[in-house]
């Protein structure tokens, strides 16, 4: 028997033995603790990567997932026993300005395959029997009564044309002599052979469909025009140059209406000043909601700093609207903007706790405020449409109610988690951004998220994943310039790649500021630019 486990025969030696085995009972059990709480760590880790590497990518949450409190059956009953509530107060109050919120009722699918768009061009094609066959079992000839039509959708690759721009000379036949020669119209390349209509191809299908440019060149390929990469790059760099005054303008458009959503999403450019070619940078995305003029500018950036944002707020007073990245934080309290958060990163860190638990998730605390905040945007759907008048009245009287109950449950709940799970983690980043979050409801023109700045940042963020990097500084910014154009466009109802024409047809030619905001995208006309064209 080792020396340190036998018993003593002094008393004092017996207690002194016994306090040091207590010593070292008490920090075995800590780190075993602190062992089990790094194991669950890593359990959750290795569950949210695997269900990131296989599972399905939506965070939408069903109530199926969870048999909690029976809140999944449950909570759409108290929305509307809520709202007839409300209404039964508001009718007390007011006679005529009651507005009813009809409940959400989702379509049906609707059986057959949908006709054909009427404005495509029709060839129709006739088939008809060999005159052999055009007789009945008796011999008799058969007559024509009619006949029977079906569509199909056939489609002609891209045609590439070329366009001769003839100059007509003149002289005088007397003197011989003062020739003219016609002007050619201005270009939006000059002593480039690449059309307008050439460099909106181009440019739509790499900013919008994902296209990087070297496919795209062995497409050219492919139907006998070599453009090689290079120069189809020098092309998108003039065009985003190009566009620098309607960009301007826009952002002038875009510091005017005081509420505004922002969100930033790495890059990586290869030759970049005093930085390795690994090295990340920013682009940083800018969404007004204003309701007639809707803008999203993106602008490339270095780094992720608070100065940053600091410069492209310099102009702006209002209301922004951001995930929890701490620098906004600060930059808020330094320009006196009301800051206001996002329930969509909220409920993203309680999908992924959820995620990360596996089949342990059922019943746990990450599903319980998955249903919570399940019925802050069954709200909002409800109201979807209304004016914001309407929306704060609503949220007033239902949102408010729920996220009182959320905040009871938030602070019961978190002295009940491990502060370094999944779960603790996304409890403890509601608790920060706790005030911000609640301001949506005393606002109607707030939106409950920041996904609408998400949306437009995500065209980005797809094309990334195919081209991967940009090669310069100048071509970081010309891509920022053309994303702007093209998701304002869509914002505005206007197909891209015919306004990215038609404005590169006529800024080359525009001579004053009225004609060039005559180009903005809420100021053009969208029939003209989207005739035959459908939106998506």
């Amino acid at each position: 028997m080792n020396e340190w486990l036998e018993i003593p025969e002094n008393i004092d030696e017996m207690r002194k033995l016994l306090v040091d085995l207590a010593k070292q009972n008490r920090k075995l059990e800590s780190k075993n603790t602190q062992l089990e709480i790094q194991i669950n760590q890593y359990q959750e880790q290795i569950a949210l990567l695997l269900h990131k590497r296989f599972g399905a990518n939506s965070e939408k949450y069903s109530a199926e997932q969870s048999d909690l409190f029976n809140e999944a059956e449950t909570y759409a009953e108290e929305l509307a026993r809520a709202d007839d509530a409300a209404s039964e107060q508001d009718n007390t109050q007011q006679d005529d300005n009651q507005t009813e919120v009809i409940a959400y009722t989702r379509q049906k699918n609707t059986a057959g395959r949908k006709p054909l768009p009427e404005h495509l061009p029709r060839v129709e094609v006739v088939h008809a029997l060999p005159e052999a066959q055009r007789v009945c079992p008796e011999g008799h000839p058969l007559k024509e009564i009619g006949a029977d039509s079906s569509e199909q959708l056939d489609i002609i690759p891209a045609k590439i044309q070329v366009i001769v721009n003839k100059r007509i000379k003149y002289a005088c036949p007397c003197c011989q002599g003062h020739i003219k020669l016609a002007p050619l119209p201005a270009q939006p390349i000059p002593k480039s052979n690449a059309s307008p209509g050439l460099l909106a191809y181009v440019a739509t299908s790499k900013f919008l469909d994902a296209l990087p440019l070297y496919r795209q060149s062995k497409q050219f390929e492919r139907i006998g025009v070599e453009i090689p990469r290079s120069t189809l790059a020098f092309w998108m760099i003039r065009s985003g140059e190009l566009v620098q005054p309607l960009f301007n303008l826009m952002q002038d458009q875009l510091n005017l209406y005081p509420i505004l959503q922002m969100d930033e999403t790495r890059v990586q450019v290869l030759k970049e000043a005093d930085k390795s070619p690994s090295s990340q940078s920013y682009v940083w995305a800018r969404r007004s909601l204003a309701p007639d003029k809707p803008v999203v500018l993106f602008n490339y950036a270095a780094s992720r700093g608070q100065s940053v944002a600091d410069h492209l707020l310099q102009s702006y007073t209002g209301v922004l609207q951001t995930d929890g990245y701490a620098g906004y934080s600060g930059l808020c309290v330094k320009r006196g903007l009301q800051h206001v958060g996002c329930w969509a990163h909220v409920r993203r860190k309680f999908d992924e706790a959820l995620k990360a638990q596996g089949n342990k998730g059922k019943a746990g605390k990450a599903s319980k405020a998955l249903l919570i905040i399940q019925k802050l945007y069954r709200v909002e759907t409800l109201i979807k449409g209304l004016s914001p008048t309407e929306k704060q009245r609503i949220r007033q009287q239902q949102s408010v109610p729920i996220l009182n109950e959320l905040k009871d449950w938030m602070d019961k709940s978190l002295t009940q988690v491990t502060p370094s799970s999944l779960t603790g983690k996304a409890l403890r980043y509601m608790v920060n951004q706790w005030s911000t979050l609640i301001v949506y409801c005393d606002n109607g023109s707030i939106e409950i998220d920041n996904n609408g700045v998400e949306r437009a940042i995500r065209p980005f963020v797809i094309g990334r994943r195919n081209w991967l990097f940009s090669d310069t500084v100048k071509g970081a910014k010309a891509s920022a310039n053309l994303y702007s154009l093209i998701e304002t466009a869509k914002l505005n109802g206007l197909e891209p790649y015919r306004y990215l024409r038609h404005i590169l047809t006529a800024l080359p030619k525009a001579n004053s500021l009225e004609e060039i905001d005559a180009l903005l995208p809420w100021a053009v006309d969208k029939e003209t630019i989207n005739e035959g064209w459908a939106i998506v």
